[in-house]
């Protein structure tokens, strides 16, 4: 009895193909998109180390120093240096999430030659940017580690359950980026508004203090805010050595999920009319 080996439909050979072709794309723009951002500069991507120590160093001294904030366990009060590593998770979440969207609305501006050719796929455009932000924000956590070791003495085992928080909000990013990108190419004073939002959005979430700090009948409303929910999963898991809420991280991942869809399906419904207003 012999075998018939049988090829694959075309169409599934075509697709596996395409999907290899975006991989390979992807990589290599999120590539060219960090080592472009510190060419010429003399410390290169050690930049990407600094620039987070820095704004960590700042935050920390207004806040900590000079307001005197600190974070209230359920024990006691959270001294300078843990606040600073509490701090510096939130700042960390909220630069991806906000590096993305800000940069959204004016790629199809800036990367005209793109969009006028026909087979590029351009809905990549806005994974790029996120790749970026996340290659900067996983620098940022290989800094986090020794602090986490000095401060806090380790790492606990709940730290396996960082990318339950970082997946979502990867998910909420992409949705928003897609929107804004399509939006930002018809009406360019999105941007301003954007980057106005942005800044909001960072007081709003329970970056400088914990959700708990809030009146009760407040603490309900900043759920809404995109960021509210990672960052408080990320600490659960980083410092705290608490396991997530498993529910809540659900809830906030079908959400995710919907806008990211939403904002892919109208990206590529509008792409059509980005070649007539470049």
């Amino acid at each position: 009895m012999t075998t018939r080996l049988t090829r694959p439909p075309e169409s599934t050979r075509s697709r596996s193909s395409e999907t290899a072709h975006a991989a390979r794309l992807f990589l290599a723009l999120v590539r060219r998109e960090v080592e472009g951002r510190y060419r010429g500069s003399a410390l290169g991507i050690g930049w990407s180390m600094i620039t987070p120590l820095i704004m960590l160093g700042i935050y920390t001294f207004v806040f900590g120093v000079i307001f005197r904030s600190r974070w209230v366990t359920s024990d006691a009060d959270a001294s300078p240096a843990e606040f600073a590593v509490i701090l510096f998770i939130g700042l960390i979440l909220f630069q991806v999430l906000a590096e993305t969207i800000t940069r959204s609305p004016g790629l199809m501006v800036a990367n005209t030659n793109y969009v006028k050719k026909v087979v590029f796929p351009l809905y990549i455009l806005v994974p790029v940017t996120l790749g970026s932000a996340l290659t900067h924000a996983g620098i940022s956590l290989l800094i986090l580690v020794p602090f986490l070791f000095i401060v806090f003495d380790g790492i606990p085992w709940t730290a396996i359950f960082l990318p339950l928080s970082v997946a979502p909000l990867c998910l909420m990013a992409l949705g928003v980026g897609w929107f804004l990108a399509s939006i930002g190419t018809f009406a360019r004073d999105i941007s301003q508004v954007v980057t106005s939002l942005t800044t909001a959005m960072l007081f709003l979430a329970p970056i400088f203090f914990p959700v708990s700090a809030l009146p009760v009948w407040l603490q309900p409303w900043i759920r809404f805010n995109p960021l509210t929910v990672p960052v408080d999963e990320a600490r659960k898991a980083l410092v705290f050595g608490v396991l997530p809420d498993f529910m809540t991280l659900l809830a906030y991942t079908c959400v995710a999920l919907a806008v990211c869809t939403a904002g892919y399906v109208w990206f590529q419904k509008t792409r059509k009319g980005f070649a007539d207003v470049l």
